[in-house]
């Protein structure tokens, strides 16, 4: 029997399905809390928030692996590739993200990013230099139009603000599939939770690099922001990334992606619940079909990789 067909014949491990769960509901729920810390008057600025989000999560879990023995010495060469992919995966992904929910309401961040598996497609393809297949062009067609159709209110409303936030979600998701792509095509020989934390502390620096550039205020946060603040960091960061990679390890990969459509609609949900976010037959249709098209490159993908009978 292959190892894909193994994989996908274990039993379902009821303390991994826990773990998912996990991701499920905290990654669903970071939006909401980077909305809670960086809108107006909460006193956090984005990128600002985002070093001292990312510093200290990329310290707790570099010293986890060291103390679990794992190797942390990297080479010139890991170091080249773990820079890369955490400037475009915290700075370039995260770092966009934050800086739009101070104006993007959080469900409607969520409904956007959740487009980056169709920009990873395309980057691959791309990269690959074929013609993507006619499934694959469809269901990138359909995610395109669900993202016309979430973001067709706040750019027809002629809100300058607004529209640079529309802009800054759709570049995260870009730079975000970068990154993993290229964690992919060069992966390092570290584990996850190291290599995580290193690619936390590139971020980390960038940030300041950025915050610095933009001239953001000393933070003056409130309450509230650092409930949120504190969210972000131990369980957004630290506790979901472990249950992740655990779900990983012990569930069928095929079922720890469907986080990809559960998170955006809990944050829509949460969105709703928290901060009175409205829902309407935009968010509804656009959202149906954003993630209708990641179902596609999915499907698409699964048939690609499959092997011949």
């Amino acid at each position: 029997m292959s190892t894909r067909k193994a994989a996908s014949s274990k039993p379902l491990d009821l303390a991994a399905l826990g773990h998912l769960l996990v991701v499920y509901i905290v990654w669903s729920s970071t939006y909401l809390a980077i909305r809670l810390a960086v809108r107006e008057g909460a006193g956090f600025p984005p990128f600002t928030l985002g070093y001292l989000r990312a510093l200290p999560a990329g310290l707790i879990l570099l010293a986890w692996g060291w103390l679990r023995h794992q190797r942390v010495r990297v080479s010139w060469r890991e170091m080249g590739l773990l820079a890369f992919s955490g400037t475009m995966l915290w700075l370039g992904g995260n770092g966009l993200v934050t800086f739009a929910e101070q104006r993007a309401e959080s469900g409607l961040a969520a409904l956007v990013v959740a487009a980056t598996p169709i920009w990873t497609a395309i980057i691959d393809a791309l990269l690959d230099r074929e013609w993507p297949s006619w499934q694959l062009a469809a269901a990138l067609a359909v995610g395109f139009s669900g993202i016309g159709l979430l973001t067709l209110p706040e750019i027809s409303g002629g809100v300058q603000a607004d529209v640079v936030a529309i802009a800054a979600l759709v570049a995260a998701s870009i730079l975000w599939a970068i990154g993993s792509v290229a964690q992919a095509r060069q992966p390092v020989d570290l584990s996850a939770r190291v290599s995580a934390g290193y690619q936390m502390l590139f971020g980390a620096a960038g940030f300041v690099v950025v915050a610095a550039l933009m001239g953001e205020p000393v933070p003056a946060p409130t309450t509230e922001a650092w409930w949120a603040y504190a969210y972000l960091v131990l369980i957004g960061s630290v506790l979901a990334f472990t249950s992740y990679v655990t779900a990983l390890r012990r569930l069928p990969t095929r079922i720890v992606m469907t986080y990809a459509y559960v998170n955006p609609v809990l944050a829509v949900l949460l969105g709703w619940a928290v901060l009175g976010e409205q829902i309407t037959v935009w968010t509804i249709g656009g959202s149906l079909l954003v993630l209708l098209g990641v179902a596609g490159v999915f499907r698409e993908r699964q048939l690609k990789q499959a092997p011949p009978a």
